[in-house]
């Protein structure tokens, strides 16, 4: 029987033999056996098309998520993809992929997120990255696989500009002494040296390393715009990674003689709330770093490369730390200094009462 249910669900499933003796197996995402059958019937017309006619093959939501797992795997951002597909199947599962329109993805985006103990709604910024998930699938589906013609266009959603969060130089002291744990305190002080993120942190291995010429690389399927970043040690960086040789044969930093995989968020509140600092996550230390660099004169195009943010606007949110190059062009628009004479302080102040 080409239409059936498996053991444990009230979903029917296809099992078609195409006209060119290939098999189709999959969910028509339906507990309606009526649905299902007319599902059934125009998938294997559609395949009859593609055999007989050069027509392309109908694909479908599963085998494009599949297909973009396996092709992504070990990127950055991998397990948010299977989180954001995983949720996305439980609304196309069994679904042509060129039938998935605008609105339907954006009608699942989630509503609330969180443990189930916890849900709170969300943002429009974890929205963004679920259609941004989508948008990845479905354009190399157009553009790569050439699995359908054209993608349905997903905007990002608006989002809310929050501050840079960044400390000083003296808070920053405050906090590494608050940091018990040794190989907690060296990543941080080698994360406000570098600004590298905390996945490149803590992955960090000897292989990558160059002390002798002060320097250290990321490589491209460790960077999250999967682009190499070439990076300069300064004398802190380098003193910390030196601390740490001969701990391990692969990894610079370890925990109980094993790579550390995980970071201890616990400890590092408990050492912001000893230091003094609140609301303050350790991706804010790569801000700090890069606010410390405007104000001290890195210009924004060098910036940009030491951080390997692929997007310039991403380096323009620090352009307002060190407005220094500004200054000469405020005296364009003063009030009171005309023709050389200076109209300011307390005569200003005279003129405009007796005006």
């Amino acid at each position: 029987m080409s239409i059936r249910k498996r053991k444990g669900s009230d979903i029917w499933h296809f099992d078609i033999r195409t006209p060119d003796g290939g098999r189709v197996r999959q969910s028509s995402g339906t507990t309606n056996r009526k649905e299902a059958q007319e599902y059934h019937d125009k998938l294997k017309h559609e395949l009859w098309l593609v055999a007989r006619l050069g027509k392309k093959q109908v694909r479908t939501f599963d085998e494009a998520a599949l297909r973009i797992l396996k092709e992504q795997a070990g990127t950055v951002d991998y397990t948010n993809k299977k989180i954001h597909l995983r949720h996305f199947r439980t609304f196309f599962e069994g679904r042509s992929l060129d039938s998935i329109t605008r609105d339907e993805i954006f009608a699942a985006l989630p509503e609330y997120c969180g443990s189930t103990k916890k849900l709170k709604p969300t943002s429009n910024t974890t929205k963004n990255r679920y259609l941004g998930t989508m948008r990845n699938l479905l354009n190399t589906a157009v553009h790569e696989w050439e699995w359908i013609d054209k993608a349905p266009k997903l905007s990002e959603l608006k989002t809310v500009q929050k501050r840079i969060r960044w400390i000083n130089r003296d808070e920053a002291i405050r906090l590494i002494g608050a940091i018990t744990s040794d190989w907690m305190r060296d990543v941080t002080v080698l994360g406000f040296a570098t600004g590298l993120r905390q996945a490149n942190l803590l992955g960090l291995e000897w292989s990558q390393v160059d002390l002798a010429k002060r320097r250290a690389w990321i490589h491209p399927d460790q960077a999250k715009a999967r682009k190499p970043i070439g990076v300069p040690l300064n004398a802190e960086a380098v003193a910390v990674i030196r601390r740490w040789i001969g701990k391990h044969e692969t990894h610079v930093f370890v925990r109980k003689g094993e790579p550390v995989t995980k970071w201890d968020l616990p400890q590092w509140n408990r050492a912001c709330a000893r230091a003094g600092i609140v609301n303050f996550r350790f991706h804010d230390v790569r801000h700090t770093w890069a606010s410390w660099h405007v104000q001290g004169g890195t210009p924004l195009n060098r910036l940009m490369e030491l951080g390997g943010w692929s997007k310039y606007e991403m380096v323009l949110r620090y352009a307002h730390l060190a407005p220094d190059h500004l200054a000469p062009h405020a005296d364009a628009v003063t009030i009171w200094a005309q023709n050389g004479s200076d109209f300011s302080g307390t005569a200003a102040i005279a003129m405009v009462k007796t005006a």
